[in-house]
C-alpha cells in the first residue's frame, strides 16, 4: 500500500485566509491540518506517501514534514501547478505509483472513531478495485452523493446534485488497486475544466469493480476547507480529545503503533519540541508502550 496526500489546490473557499498559506498548514486546534489526513493515510497502512502541493509551497511542507523518517516513513513531494481536480492526483504520481495499490486522501479531511479504524483496516486488504467511503451527512448536495439500487448496491455517483438520490456523501478517502493510473488518462475533464474523483469512481462502478464503506454515525468526517469546517473542526478535535484522554492526529502516536519507529525514536522527537504539551505527550507515549 502506498499513500498519497493531495495538498494542492487554491483554498478558495478559505480566502483570505489562505492568499498567503496553503490552508493543508493551516492549525486545527493544536496541530497543522495535514496531520490528520496524513494519519488516515498511516492507518491504512501507506509507509510511503507522496504529498502533491501547489507550486511555491514545497519547502513549507518539507520543513514541518521532512522525509518522515522520524516517523518510520518514505515522504515524497510532488507538485500539482494547477487545480486541475483530485483525480489528476494518480496522473502526477504515476511514477511514484508503478501499478502499486494505493490510498488517496485529501489534505482538509479528517476521520476519526473506532468504527473508522477497523473499516478502514478492512478496506486496506482488498488488493483490486476500489473502495470508498460513505458518509451520511445533512446537505449531502455540497458532495458526490451515491444513488442505490433497490439491493442497495450503489447504481451510479452524482457530482454536487440539485436533488441528492440519497443522503449518502462520498468522503475524501479512497483505495485504488494500480489500474486508477490508467483509468484516470481515460478522463475527460468536466465542463468547470477538471478531472473529477466522481469520474474515476463512477468508471470503476461501471465495471463492477467499486466497493462502497458506509461509516456509522458514531464515526467523524469533517471537511476542514471552509471557515465553518475549520472552526467545527478545531472544536472537535479539542473535546474528542478531552473525551478520550489521548491526541487524534499525532504521525507519532500511528508510527509507534504499527511498528515504524521505536519508543528511542520517539524520545528524540520529543526532544525536539522542549517541554511544551506536545513534547510532554510524545512521552507519555512511551510510558504506556
Amino acid at each position: 500500500m502506498k499513500g498519497i496526500l493531495l495538498a494542492g489546490g487554491l483554498g478558495e473557499r478559505l480566502f483570505p485566509i489562505t492568499r498567503a498559506t496553503s490552508k493543508q498548514l493551516l492549525p486545527v486546534y493544536d496541530k497543522p491540518m495535514i496531520f490528520y489526513p496524513l494519519c488516515a493515510l498511516m492507518q491504512a497502512g501507506a509507509r510511503e506517501v507522496l504529498i502533491i502541493v501547489r507550486p511555491t509551497e514545497e519547502d513549507r511542507f518539507r520543513s514541518l514534514l521532512s522525509d518522515g523518517s522520524q516517523w518510520g516513513m518514505d515522504i515524497s513531494y510532488a507538485i500539482q501547478p494547477n487545480p486541475n481536480g483530485i483525480a489528476e492526483a494518480p496522473l502526477i504520481g504515476a511514477d511514484f505509483l508503478g501499478d502499486a495499490q494505493f490510498a488517496l486522501a485529501l489534505g482538509d479531511n479528517i476521520f476519526c472513531g473506532g468504527d473508522f479504524d477497523a473499516r478502514l483496516a478492512t478496506a486496506a486488504t482488498t488488493s483490486t478495485g476500489a473502495t470508498i467511503f460513505l458518509k451520511r451527512v445533512e446537505e449531502p448536495g455540497r458532495y458526490g452523493v451515491v444513488e442505490f439500487a433497490a439491493d442497495e448496491r450503489p447504481r451510479r455517483i452524482v457530482e454536487k446534485p440539485e436533488n441528492p438520490p440519497s443522503d449518502y456523501a462520498v468522503t475524501g478517502l479512497y483505495i485504488y488497486d494500480g489500474d486508477a493510473v490508467s483509468m484516470a488518462r481515460g478522463l475527460k475533464p468536466s465542463a468547470r475544466g477538471e478531472l473529477e474523483i466522481t469520474d474515476l469512481n463512477n468508471a470503476y462502478l461501471a465495471r463492477e469493480r467499486l466497493s462502497v464503506v458506509r461509516l456509522s454515525d458514531d464515526d467523524a468526517w469533517l471537511d476542514m476547507g471552509t471557515p465553518e469546517g475549520l472552526l467545527e473542526a478545531s472544536q472537535f478535535v479539542a473535546s474528542e480529545q478531552q473525551r478520550r484522554g489521548e491526541r487524534i492526529g499525532v504521525p507519532e502516536h500511528i508510527g509507534l503503533r504499527n511498528g515504524w519507529v521505536d519508543a528511542s525514536g520517539i524520545e528524540r522527537l520529543a526532544a525536539s519540541y522542549g517541554d511544551n504539551d506536545y513534547g510532554r505527550y510524545l512521552r507519555r507515549l512511551i510510558g504506556d508502550v
